[in-house]
């Protein structure tokens, strides 16, 4: 590139340096009245309310593109909580490039927050200490859960911060200030942790004939328990699981390594430790992770989904009773613990194949059950 022409990757950068986050944006706020709220700070490129793809609705946040960065800059500093439609709002740099957010360099957690600190109070608070990239206080619909994240532009200043505030009295209340952890290194932690000491049980597949006593009956013989619960829905209905609290960890342990897999009434037992919210959340974001990497990897095809299978069906016979309506690139029955969970997927080449198996399926006897077909959303590759 001669020295005459512009430099597109340099413009780009000085672009991205003149745009600023909008958050905490009330839902009636508009472009409009977004770019009438920031334009006495200097020309602006243009602003946008980030809104869901398919509802259209906003989503709560938006961007300000300024055409010179020292605009935005003046901006950041003497607009941010400022009001627009009553509510206020949070300034800070657009991030095009997340490294730095998804590393968690810089970030800290606090607790123990009263809940007149918002997140004016919160930044004023802790900018001594460092640039503040972001700062939020969690709240609802109530207001303040007492809970915030400071994320810092560098390491040291969030050291300092941690240093300086943990365990400092604000407005009469002690709080924790420490490093940030992702959910799964928290969830690892308190998983190492309760492994050692654990004394709930989780319990699930089970038929409608276990209820508490009987739970209790198969349990007690592992030590004495301080509640058995089966969980049931709004009419009364067992949903298959529940827990077994025991008073002693020897006892929990002992339960799981024993009843694990053991059949009753003809269905293999899931026994384990009961997780906890963080675990949960933890695992959850791990199968989502696998199932966009399978995702990727899926044939390509109409999905039609199945509900209510037999117990005797598998992958095979799956295939078998939906081959005559065409060209199937998957069947899958989905198991646990080595029976199948009553729910399966077949995948068709065509969307008239898949309509005509739904057509044809739903309703029909196929062992001892009536099938339940409906049609799921192509997947194409572009």
């Amino acid at each position: 590139m001669g020295s005459g022409e512009p430099n597109p990757a340099g413009k780009k950068k000085k672009y991205l340096k003149a745009a600023l986050y909008v958050g905490d944006l009330d839902p009636d706020v508009t472009e409009d009245m977004l770019y009438k709220k920031f334009r006495p700070a200097g020309p602006l490129r243009f602003t946008r309310i980030c809104r869901d793809p398919e509802t259209r609705s906003p989503l709560g946040y938006g961007y300000v593109n300024f055409r010179f960065p020292a605009d935005a800059e003046w901006a950041l500093n003497t607009m941010n909580f400022d009001l627009i439609n009553g509510k206020p709002f949070r300034l800070m740099w657009s991030q095009p490039d997340d490294r730095l957010r998804k590393s968690g360099v810089g970030n800290i957690f606090i607790k123990n927050l009263d809940k007149s600190i918002d997140n004016r109070a919160l930044f004023y608070l802790f900018s001594a200490f460092g640039n503040i990239l972001s700062c939020k206080v969690v709240c609802d619909d109530n207001g303040s859960k007492g809970y915030a994240y400071v994320h810092f532009d560098s390491l040291a200043a969030a050291n300092r911060a941690i240093w300086h505030m943990n365990g400092v009295r604000l407005n009469n209340r002690q709080v924790y200030v420490g490093r940030f952890k992702f959910p799964e290194e928290r969830a690892a932690e308190v998983r190492t942790r309760d492994r050692a000491t654990f004394t709930n049980v989780f319990v699930k597949n089970f038929g409608d004939e276990v209820d508490d006593e009987k739970l209790k009956e198969i349990f007690s013989e592992y030590g004495p328990t301080e509640s058995v619960k089966v969980i049931r829905d709004a009419s009364g209905k067992s949903k298959g699981f529940g827990f077994v609290r025991y008073e002693t960890h020897e006892a929990a342990q002992k339960a799981v390594l024993d009843l694990h897999g053991k059949s009753i009434d003809g269905k293999a037992l899931y026994v384990g430790r009961a997780q906890k919210k963080i675990e949960r959340l933890a695992e959850l974001r791990r199968r989502f992770e696998r199932l966009k990497v399978k995702e990727k990897s899926r044939p390509p095809g109409v999905p039609v989904y199945i509900k209510n299978l037999d117990e005797t069906i598998d992958d095979e016979k799956l295939r078998e009773e939906f081959s005559s309506f065409g060209s199937i690139s998957r069947a899958k029955v989905m198991v646990e613990v080595g029976q199948g969970k009553g729910f399966g997927v077949v995948c068709f080449s065509s969307f008239e194949e898949a309509t005509k198996a739904v057509g044809e399926m739903n309703g029909r006897m196929v062992g001892s059950k009536p099938l339940h077909v409906t049609l799921g959303q192509a997947r194409r590759r572009w």
